[in-house]
């Protein structure tokens, strides 16, 4: 670890002092890390101290006030303890080659499922890779989320205790899905975790990904997630991501990827819990005829906010992009959703699509989208649109007057709506438990009553 200089107290704003405090309890942990990763720590650290937190202020964070966050006192994680039976309805059915759990940021191996992966595949425990093959990650870590050009990607780098590294060898393909589940677990005191996740798959490979984040009903804590995924030339990878999550949690989760040459890489994410939710994907098309697929499925309810933000940037030409997102909103409940699609001037015969559709149960409900094409090439076929409205009254009187209730109307009028994305989840275990959890979740929102 170098040596620590603390920031200059005068530089140090009182929304970021929680954190920097955390990193400075931390140190004593941290002495027998490499000296590459505490070098990254303590830029990350002074990254934040010189950015602060964003405020409405920023154009990407207009509608999203961070204030809910800094209002509260978000202790540092303490290792939990899940029960094998409290963990039974997260897990995975079906055909699992791995299944890494981590609870409250630690890796947990007791109730993981490491299987028997092939020859030239690796899932393991961040810390362990660290503390065994640190050359694994070193340059990789951190490498797409830059921690000097995001304040929660400062925090994360600066205060995360352990993560998951999956790593898939060239021309290797996974039977079996890899399953990366996070647990938070806090009974008394407000915590914060930040989990990582590192993909590499190599040339030629495929490999199917869920990424979960679950928490104990009715807690509050803070999960500030960090997700890079590389693929090199030809690889393939189906990732999941399902955030399912406390009703009084607060989550950022950022997704960083990057596209070799005719890799492709598809994404479906559904954010189905937390008070306060963000997400941010960004994509990068870093070579000719890679193709990318960002598809998410979201639902709020009482007075909570989900917040979208994905950026497709193609790098170079030939590349396709499909994105569609949709949203589902009750009571009161806010939404942000923000989509764009960046075409270089060397990105010729670029095809990109995007669609952003939101269904407002009642009066209150309110969602800002906005999506943005940034072309910069005139060989391209890019497209965007995007819809709000509510439920269709005479969809819902047509099915009423065959003897349907108006709640089970809605109830299939709103599946209907949510199906496009559903449909893309190639995994049907995955895919039967998430309709539950949103069948359950609308019957709950359509009677007035929250989720949970």
């Amino acid at each position: 670890m170098p040596e620590i200089q603390a920031p200059s107290a005068r530089l140090v704003t009182a929304d970021v002092q929680p954190y920097v405090d955390h990193f400075d309890g931390a140190l004593s942990r941290r002495l027998r890390e490499p000296q590459w990763l505490g070098q990254q720590r303590l830029a990350a650290r002074d990254a934040l101290v010189a950015m602060g937190l964003p405020t409405t202020r920023d154009e990407e964070w207009r509608f999203t006030p961070v204030a809910p966050l800094t209002i509260r006192s978000f202790q540092p994680a303490t290792r939990g303890a899940i029960g094998r039976d409290a963990l039974h309805a997260m897990r995975l059915s079906g055909p699992v080659a791995a299944e890494l759990v981590f609870v409250n940021g630690w890796f947990a191996p007791a109730l993981s499922r490491l299987g028997s992966l092939p020859a030239g595949v690796a899932a393991d425990s961040l810390s362990a890779v660290v503390a065994r093959v640190p050359a694994v990650i070193d340059t990789e870590l951190g490498r797409l989320a830059r921690a000097d050009r995001h304040a929660f990607a400062a925090i994360n780098t600066a205060l995360f205790d352990d993560g998951a590294v999956v790593t898939v060898g060239p021309d290797v393909a996974v039977d079996g899905v890899i399953h990366v589940l996070f647990v938070a677990d806090a009974p008394t005191d407000a915590m914060a975790v930040h989990p990582r996740l590192l993909v590499r798959a190599g040339a030629n490979s495929r490999v199917q990904l869920v990424e979960s984040y679950y928490g104990t009903a009715g807690q509050v804590y803070f999960t500030n997630a960090i997700t890079e995924v590389t693929l090199e030339a030809g690889a393939r990878v189906d990732h999941y991501k399902v955030q399912r999550e406390s009703r009084q949690a607060f989550h950022v989760g950022l997704t960083h990827v990057q596209c070799d040459r005719d890799s492709r890489f598809s994404s479906h994410a559904f954010s189905l819990g937390g008070a306060w939710v963000r997400n941010e994907v960004t994509a990068t098309m870093a070579d000719q005829g890679a193709e990318c697929t960002l598809n998410g499925l979201y639902l709020g309810d009482g007075h909570s906010m989900v917040d979208n933000h994905t950026t497709i940037d193609h790098a170079k030409p030939h590349c396709s992009s499909h994105e569609v997102y949709k949203g589902i909103l009750g009571g009161p409940a806010r939404a942000v959703f923000n989509g764009k699609i960046v075409v270089r001037p060397d990105a010729q015969k670029t095809d990109a699509k995007q669609t952003n559709k939101a269904l407002l149960l009642s009066d209150l409900a309110l969602i800002n989208s906005k999506p943005q094409l940034e072309i910069f090439a005139n060989d391209v076929k890019c497209t965007h649109g995007a819809a709000v409205g509510q439920l269709d009254e005479q969809a819902i009187f047509y099915l009423r007057a065959r003897g349907i209730g108006e709640r089970d109307a809605k109830g299939m009028l709103v599946h209907a709506f949510a199906g496009e994305v559903l449909d893309g989840v190639r995994l049907e275990p995955l895919r039967q438990r998430i309709e539950q959890v949103i069948a359950a979740d609308l019957t709950a929102m359509l009677a007035g009553q929250g989720t949970v």
